[in-house]
C-alpha cells in the first residue's frame, strides 16, 4: 500500500466554464500544466485522476489515458462513492484531495502539508477551514480509513456531492485541524471557475511562459505587484459559490 496519493478530481460538464480543464494555456491543456506541477511534489506515491463516468466526459478520460495518467471513473454527482471506489482500486494510507479547477497548486505546499498532517496523527488536514491562502490553493489530506469511516454513515446528497463536507462537519467524530498561511491572502482569487478567471490564470501562466511548473506563491505575488492592472476581475466571495449556495 502506498503511502500519500493525489486523487485529482475533474470534469468537463462544468456549469459555469464547461469543458475548462481541456482549455489551453501556452498551447496546454489546463489540466496538464496542473498535472506537471503536482508531480513536482516530493512526498507523493501516486496521481489519480478521479473523473466522471458520463458520455460528457469521455473526451477528458481519453486525453488522460492519451498522456499516461491514471484515471478512475465514478458516480457524477455522488463524488464521496466515486473517491471510495478509487481508494479501493489505488489502496494508500492518506489522500491528497485536488480539484482540476486550481491549475496554482504549489507542489511545495503539498509537502509542508503531509509533513504536518503526518506530524498531528490525524484524520483530516486542509488549509480552507480558515481562508488564509488564495481561492485556488486549496488542499485537502485525510486519512483513507477515514473516507470509509464516513462512507457508511447517513449522509445527505450535499455530503455525498461535496467530498469532505461530512468529515469536517463532525469534528467530534473526526480529528479535524487546519494550516494557515504566515500572512492571510485569503482575499485573493486564483481559481478558474469563470472566464474572468481564466483569463487571470492565463496572463500569469503567459508571464511564466517556459517554466510553468516552477513559479511559487512569492513570484505570483510579485506579478501582481508589477502589473496592478492585471487582476482577477471576480472577488474572494465566489469562494465554494456552488458549495454555499446548496447550503
Amino acid at each position: 500500500m502506498k503511502k500519500n496519493i493525489v486523487l485529482l478530481q475533474a470534469r468537463l460538464d462544468s456549469n459555469r466554464l464547461p469543458g475548462k480543464v481541456l482549455l489551453p494555456i501556452n498551447g496546454i491543456a489546463m489540466i496538464d500544466l496542473q498535472i506537471a506541477r503536482i508531480h513536482k511534489a516530493k512526498k507523493i506515491e501516486g496521481l489519480i485522476v478521479a473523473v466522471p463516468d458520463t458520455a460528457e466526459n469521455d473526451k477528458l478520460h481519453e486525453h488522460l489515458s492519451n498522456n499516461a495518467i491514471n484515471t478512475f471513473r465514478g458516480p457524477l454527482d455522488n463524488v464521496l462513492k466515486r473517491f471510495v471506489l478509487a481508494s479501493e482500486k489505488f489502496p494508500s494510507h492518506a489522500i491528497i484531495r485536488l480539484t482540476g479547477d486550481c491549475p496554482f497548486v504549489m507542489p511545495s505546499l503539498i509537502d509542508e502539508m503531509i509533513e504536518v498532517f503526518e506530524a498531528r496523527d490525524i484524520d483530516y488536514l486542509s488549509n480552507t477551514i480558515q481562508e488564509t491562502f488564495p481561492d485556488g490553493l486549496d488542499i485537502e489530506i485525510f486519512k483513507t480509513s477515514a473516507l470509509k469511516r464516513l462512507s457508511i454513515m447517513s449522509l445527505t446528497e450535499q455530503e455525498k456531492e461535496h467530498v469532505t463536507l461530512g468529515i469536517y462537519s463532525r469534528p467530534s467524530i473526526f480529528s479535524i485541524s487546519n494550516f494557515e498561511s504566515s500572512v492571510n491572502l485569503g482575499e485573493l482569487r486564483w481559481t478558474v471557475d469563470y472566464s474572468d478567471d481564466f483569463e487571470f490564470v492565463s496572463k500569469v501562466f503567459n508571464y511564466f511562459k517556459g517554466r510553468e511548473s516552477d513559479f511559487g506563491i512569492e513570484d505570483i505575488l510579485e506579478f501582481m505587484n508589477r502589473n496592478p492592472h492585471i487582476q482577477n476581475k471576480r472577488s474572494a466571495k465566489y469562494r465554494n459559490i456552488s458549495l454555499k449556495s446548496s447550503q
